[in-house]
């Protein structure tokens, strides 16, 4: 479903990215080290569309349900905070200071 030309945009940034598996390996190897993964103690069930789990194992080469789901949580539990972070310390960096560039 498009909405506003979003669609291929967002195909055009985000699948590319996902197309090695070095990043689906990437990011449950810091969800297990982050020790998110080792107990599968817990459930989760849903209801969504099936163009939307195919096209998410496509994008990633993932072909198990469960690991599809545990890569989405663990790239949202572990997202990078690195835009807040830089949002709070703007301005903060003396302006007069020389970098010797």
């Amino acid at each position: 479903m498009k909405r506003g030309g979003r669609e291929n945009l967002r195909s055009e940034m985000v699948v590319p990215s996902l197309k090695s598996n070095r990043m689906v390996e990437a990011v449950l190897t810091a969800a297990a080290e982050d020790g998110l993964t080792p107990a599968k103690d817990g459930r989760i069930a849903g209801r969504v569309s099936r163009e939307l789990i195919d096209k998410g194992k496509t994008a990633t080469g993932i072909t198990s349900d469960t690991e599809l789901l545990e890569f989405a949580l663990a790239t949202i539990a572990l997202e990078d905070k690195f835009a807040d972070a830089f949002h709070e310390v703007r301005g903060t960096v003396d302006p007069e200071i020389d970098f010797g560039l």
